[in-house]
């Protein structure tokens, strides 16, 4: 089978413009090129099943831009989503009409705003705009803004929780969300709390909720600014954990523990809540894989600290000795620092429940966090 002699003679004349990226569309058979002049559109002929004709094309294409007959080469899929592509070759990859080809420059470490201008042109989809935005060179460009809007606008159709997280992770990450919109991307989170976790991923330190820091705060601010000056982690999490900003994160993590909707909500909360905490903090001073030896390690390790020569033993020992009364809060410390998605993944081996189901089989993890979390926040302990 070949091409129709119009056809073929129609698409190497677009080739042979400045071509810079390759549309194909399936339903109405035609092929979209971007030029600098601005669209041109080539009306395919097939002679055969569509199928087999876009085939034909797709060869055609990729023989042209990546000397590659056969189409688009089958080690270039295997590689595209690891960024292993050799940046002069990616310009090219746009010729092919491929959509893999799409998926590979948007994952080369190499590629630009301009090359991000391209892609865009050929697969405006949610996907494609959050990988791109990885990209400081993207995000930080001409396309940044185009993609961060976009990715706004389409957040409340967005059915998956991760994509959300990721969503709000990239639309933080790459600067380019106004106050007022953080805010209302925020106050989703009350109806779905998967947009929290994207913050408290990101910008754990500066959420868009303020919150009043413990009514003790104040008073301990001195001895704690003390201890910190001299290196002690375990000082600067007591004092971050009780600041504003630390009763506004762990107010959030409380909300979305109590109701996770999906799996994938809890194992990044997990990662972000562990991540704050482990910051300085050794969490293999615990044992792992269980809440409840987690809580039982954290509370002989307060109760009776050993003195040796490793700095994080010396570290809790002077903690404890300036402050025996937070005891309990510096247990919550250690033992908020060992979490990780790790403590559930013996759970959801064995379940694919999701919501009221989920949750209940989450307890016996969930609620001696919210303990630990309520001790931190001055609450009383419930479940």
């Amino acid at each position: 089978m070949e091409l129709s002699s119009e056809d073929a003679l129609c698409l190497n004349v677009l080739l042979a413009t400045n071509v810079q990226a390759i549309r194909i569309n399936e339903s109405s058979m035609s092929v979209h090129g971007l030029t600098d002049k601005g669209e041109a559109t080539v009306t395919l002929h097939p002679n055969c099943r569509h199928e087999q004709y876009l085939k034909l094309v797709r060869e055609a294409l990729s023989e042209h831009a990546l000397d590659s007959p056969g189409g688009y080469p089958v080690y270039l899929r295997r590689w595209s989503r690891m960024g292993q592509l050799r940046d002069e070759t990616l310009p090219q990859l746009l010729l092919t009409g491929e959509p893999e080809a799409v998926v590979a420059v948007v994952h080369a470490h190499g590629l630009t705003d301009e090359l991000a201008r391209r892609a865009w042109w050929i697969m405006p989809t949610a996907e494609i705009a959050r990988r791109m935005l990885e990209r400081p060179a993207v995000a930080q460009g001409n396309m940044g803004k185009i993609l961060a809007d976009f990715l706004i606008e389409y957040l409340p159709f967005e059915e998956d929780h991760y994509a959300i997280i990721e969503t709000i992770r990239f639309l933080l990450y790459s600067g380019l969300v106004d106050e007022e919109t953080r805010s209302k991307l925020w106050k989703k989170g009350r109806h779905k709390n998967a947009y929290y976790v994207g913050f408290l991923e990101q910008t754990p330190d500066a959420l868009p909720s303020p919150v009043a820091a413990r009514s003790d705060w104040e008073t301990l601010k001195p001895a704690l600014a003390s201890l910190i000056q001299q290196g002690n982690p375990y000082a600067r999490q007591i004092y971050r954990a009780l600041s504003g900003s630390g009763q506004a994160f762990l107010q959030a993590c409380e909300e979305v523990v109590r109701q996770p909707a999906a799996q994938e909500v809890v194992n990044v909360l997990f990662h972000a809540l562990g991540n704050y905490f482990r910051s300085g903090i050794e969490p293999q001073l615990l044992s792992s894989g269980a809440m409840d030896r987690m809580c039982r390690d954290a509370e002989q390790l307060c109760s009776a600290p050993v003195a040796s020569e490793h700095a994080q033993d010396a570290s809790l020992q002077a903690l404890l000795q300036t402050f025996p009364q937070l005891k309990p809060e510096i247990c919550a410390i250690l033992v908020l620092s060992g979490v990780s998605p790790a403590l559930v993944e013996p759970i959801f081996a064995r379940t694919t429940a999701i919501g009221t189901l989920m949750r209940t089989k989450l307890e016996p993890v969930t609620l001696p966090l919210l303990q630990q979390i309520a001790v931190l926040r001055g609450k009383s302990v419930s479940g």
